[in-house]
């Protein structure tokens, strides 16, 4: 009797629990705007054609690619006030407030730097190279399992606390990818401008 008394109490605990040490891999089930998102690709018609997967479908989770300076890191979508700098820790962040990936407008992601010869723990080195990008060099999103490429147009170096000007570009879709610069300080900002 004292079991069935006490067996609540630890379900309770362990979910608690559970959720706590892994709110990094399941934080994206409180996101709306990416289980909406899943949700509709799932109920698209033709995904149950034969067990094929609709065009365009890409087995790979929400992430960052850049290939020419080796970058591959997860991409974490963070709610509109949620704890950004604490989600770098754990890949790149798409700011709440600028636009999904592939919608029309400005998506904005963020990433830490860090200084040559820095350990690769966390994510802390995720932009440290994004000087090396030229004008034309391929950034690759992938987000609710959508490829989007978009290619490098311009860099810009922004004041800390700067706002991103508002006509970077005339392209409808663009990516805006932020570090800190000089890399591991907080001085400026660098702003790498891509196109779709």
């Amino acid at each position: 009797m004292e079991f069935k008394k006490l067996l609540p109490v630890f379900i309770f605990l362990f979910l608690t629990f559970f959720l706590i040490i892994n709110w990094n891999k399941v934080s994206w089930v409180f996101n709306y705007r990416a289980v909406s998102g899943l949700f509709s690709d799932f109920f698209q018609a033709d995904f149950f054609k034969k067990g094929e997967k609709p065009a365009g479908y890409y087995e790979k989770e929400n992430g960052l690619e850049i290939p020419k300076i080796g970058i591959s890191a997860p991409l974490i979508s963070v709610e509109p006030g949620g704890q950004v700098e604490k989600s770098l820790d754990s890949g790149t962040v798409h700011f709440p407030d600028s636009v999904l990936p592939g919608e029309s407008g400005q998506t904005v992601i963020l990433g830490h730097s860090a200084p040559a010869g820095w350990p690769e723990i966390k994510y802390d080195w995720v932009f440290s190279r994004l000087t090396e990008l030229e004008k034309g060099d391929e950034i690759i999103v992938y987000f609710n399992r959508e490829k989007f490429s978009y290619f490098v147009d311009q860099k810009i170096f922004l004041e800390r606390g700067e706002e991103i000007p508002e006509n970077l570009t005339n392209s409808e879709n663009s990516l805006v990818l932020i570090s800190c610069w000089p890399p591991g300080k907080d001085i400026k900002r660098i702003a790498v401008v891509a196109n779709q």
